[in-house]
């Protein structure tokens, strides 16, 4: 999948996406009413990755809709949502629910304006309770992305799924983190501070996925620092049945769907795999 916030607020990105070989495709987080953001430079280069903190700006769900009507429908597209309490996030969710195939809650943004992001998603039961008011809204799934900022990630899964989560995205970015000008002794970020992702964060994440995959019955999707298929694999191995593509496609572009695709089959191939379904958890059945 395309992961949200990596080119995702216009149906053409969308649609560009799918038509590079993502299976599904995720949008830019949106929220109840148009939200202009953090100041730039929002977005700094550090070793092994990026850190930003871009203040989930986004035209309010409203307008986000006319992007919407626009999506080819190809593949199936999944509405990023984010709010303060449960009622915004199943106002956002009814609104939306009839353009998309799927949500996915975003309640762990590491640098969403105050009241949003990570401080819903560091709380089992504000989490769970947003989670089950969606699901007496809508009909479609609902895939709930979870912040790996947090003592116990798997307590976090687990109220998720109780509340009736359909799945796991797992992980949002890291942080908050910074970097300081040394010319100038300043922070770079206007904010100072955001998330860190690529390819630095997959270590973090797969362990993530790999902590709650045996205490959860629902799939895992698993996001952080993907940039070919043997990294495809290692989330698979630990319990993710498919991955979303974020950062990578900042440095590789839209080619590294079908370099993926074509890797990853190529390894099942040689290897005599019929299904990734085949490869989902291999790690929890090897032994020393």
């Amino acid at each position: 999948m395309l992961a949200a916030g990596i080119l995702g607020s216009t149906a053409s990105s969308l649609n560009w996406a799918a038509r590079s070989g993502a299976g599904a495709v995720v949008t830019k987080s949106f929220g109840l009413s148009p939200n202009k953001g953090y100041a730039n430079p929002t977005t700094v280069e550090v070793t092994g990755g990026v850190i930003n903190a871009i203040g989930l700006s986004n035209p309010g769900v409203e307008n986000f809709k006319d992007e919407l009507v626009k999506l080819n429908k190809s593949v199936p597209a999944i509405a990023s949502l984010y709010g303060a309490n449960p009622e915004e996030f199943s106002e956002i969710a009814a609104r939306v629910e009839s353009l998309v195939d799927a949500l996915e809650l975003n309640v762990s943004c590491p640098h969403a304006m105050e009241g949003c992001g990570s401080t819903i998603g560091q709380d089992p039961l504000l989490t769970e309770e947003i989670v089950r008011s969606v699901k007496r809204t809508v009909k479609i799934p609902v895939f709930v992305k979870l912040t790996p900022n947090v003592t116990d990630i798997v307590e976090i899964a687990l109220h998720a799924q109780d509340a009736g989560a359909d799945a796991l995205t797992m992980i949002n970015s890291l942080g908050p983190g910074m970097r300081i000008d040394i010319e100038t002794g300043k922070p770079i970020l206007k904010n100072k501070f955001g998330g860190l992702s690529g390819p630095a964060v997959k270590p973090v994440a797969i362990r993530c996925v790999y902590d709650v995959f045996d205490s959860v019955d629902i799939p895992i999707i698993g996001v952080g620092g993907i940039r070919d298929h043997e990294d495809v694999l290692e989330f698979l191995y630990a319990g993710a049945s498919c991955v979303q593509i974020g950062t990578s496609i900042m440095y590789e572009g839209m080619d590294i769907f079908g370099k993926i695709l074509n890797g990853l089959e190529r390894f099942m191939d040689e290897r005599g795999y019929g299904s990734v379904d085949e490869l989902v958890g291999i790690a929890h059945n090897s032994q020393y």
